[in-house]
């Protein structure tokens, strides 16, 4: 019996607007196209998914009271060295580097994961510089507020 092994030379890029929609929704749906599990034929050990051009990454909405009580770490390396940034703070400051860590949560540990990282372009504005890769819009479910 053979085993069969998908080709993978299909290569498609994705443009995702991110004003409005939830953080975690969004990382749901980014991971999962990086990931390549939105084709017929996913196979868990080969990468497969789609580019993922994420914009407008200022403009992600955060519910409850996330924006204050979200706490991201980070260490120097050196003693005492721990920083913490709420999640207003660092939407103010590197909005990129959010949805990024959201992501890269939802990606699988180790070496494949790492090379998957490579596939998200996150960009805090509306332009990107992705255009010649002709990308697909896709389309997301912004919050409505009540």
């Amino acid at each position: 019996m053979k085993t069969y092994i998908p080709k993978n030379d299909e290569q498609n890029w994705v443009v995702v607007d991110a004003s409005g929609v939830p953080l975690g929704r969004l990382a749901t749906l980014i991971a999962s196209r990086i990931r390549g599990k939105h084709r017929p034929d996913f196979t868990p050990n080969m990468i497969q998914g789609d580019f993922v051009v994420v914009i407008n990454a200022q403009q992600v909405a955060l519910t409850g009271k996330k924006l204050d009580d979200k706490v991201y770490t980070r260490y120097t390396g050196y003693q005492g060295g721990l920083k913490t940034e709420t999640a207003r703070e660092a939407l103010a400051k590197h909005p990129e580097r959010v949805i990024e860590h959201a992501v890269f949560g939802m990606l699988p540990k180790g070496r494949q994961g790492r090379a998957m990282h490579a596939r998200l372009k996150v960009y805090a504005g509306e332009a990107h510089p992705h255009s010649a890769q002709k990308p697909q819009v896709l389309k997301t479910q912004p919050l409505e507020v009540k």
